[in-house]
């Protein structure tokens, strides 16, 4: 009787063993194949790339700021004022910056920063006369850019900017 008590549990435990591994090896790893680029990670549980700021795609290898570089033609709406004029985006060094040029209509150039795939934030100052600070952000939508930021020195101006390429 003992020995039938001992064959049935070895038998038991023999098939918990081998529904356990089987039932182990069935989960598989999403990630396995999956590389993501540029700082992105895995999602285990459907093997998509999460991208770090300032990069999209699949496998996150296209820079998100790439869609924001152009010439773009807009109108301005102001606190005090309104104007129509062009400003310009163009690549910075730093793979997650672009350089704005033109604000405000002056010629002013501020450095911007991805923030998201379709936005970005900047702050900039410049000292031709008189000290002139700026700061906002911007978003891109198909072709179409909105910039909001503030300008202050000898006065301060809450403004909009809308264009397209």
């Amino acid at each position: 009787m003992k020995l039938i008590r001992h064959i049935a549990l070895t038998t038991m435990l023999t098939i918990g063993a081998f529904s356990a591994i089987t039932y182990t090896s069935c989960n598989k790893d999403n990630c396995k194949d999956v590389v993501c680029q540029n700082g992105g990670t895995c999602n285990s549980t459907d093997g998509s790339c999460s991208c770090a700021t300032g990069y999209e795609g699949t496998t996150c290898g296209t820079l998100s700021r790439d869609k924001f570089v152009g010439v773009y033609t807009g109108t301005e709406t102001c606190t005090v004022g309104s104007d129509n004029y062009t400003l310009t985006l163009t690549a910075n060094s730093d793979a997650i910056k672009l350089t704005l040029t033109n604000l405000y209509n002056e010629g002013f150039t501020a450095t911007c920063t991805m923030t998201g795939t379709n936005t970005f934030s900047f702050t900039g100052s410049n000292t031709t006369t008189t000290t002139v600070d700026y700061s906002g952000t911007g978003t891109l939508t198909d072709n179409t850019i909105t910039i909001a930021y503030t300008i202050s020195g000898a006065t301060t101006n809450t403004c909009t900017f809308t264009g397209t390429k």
